[in-house]
């Protein structure tokens, strides 16, 4: 008897002495996430400071320690990482953020 190769059909016993046919397939692949985005916000000085924590705090998962401290680094050093995400909801979000008259900008995060 030849051992059984992952790619043979091998014969499976069944109850009253049939027997069924079954067929070993290789494994599907794996699908990888997608690439990584920056979503970066800009210092202007025409947004109120509590005006801009919550709007970060409306569009994004951000508590509202987190927004106070992306704003703040923000406001001392121009540009703040706001979060990391897909790109597609990486420019949803670009979209929302300028709605909102605050610059936001993306970029792949390599």
């Amino acid at each position: 008897m030849m051992p059984a190769d992952d790619h043979t059909e091998q014969p499976e016993s069944r109850p009253g002495g049939q027997s069924t046919i079954l067929e070993t397939r290789p494994a599907a692949p794996k699908v990888g996430r997608l690439p990584p985005w920056k979503v970066l916000l800009h210092n202007d000085d025409v947004n109120d400071m509590h005006y801009v924590v919550e709007t970060i705090q409306a569009l994004t998962t951000l508590n509202r320690h987190e927004a106070m401290q992306r704003m703040l680094e923000a406001h001392k050093t121009q540009t703040a990482l706001l979060l990391t995400t897909n790109r597609e909801h990486a420019e949803l979000l670009a979209e929302q953020f300028a709605s909102k008259k605050l610059t936001v900008t993306i970029e792949p995060d390599n």
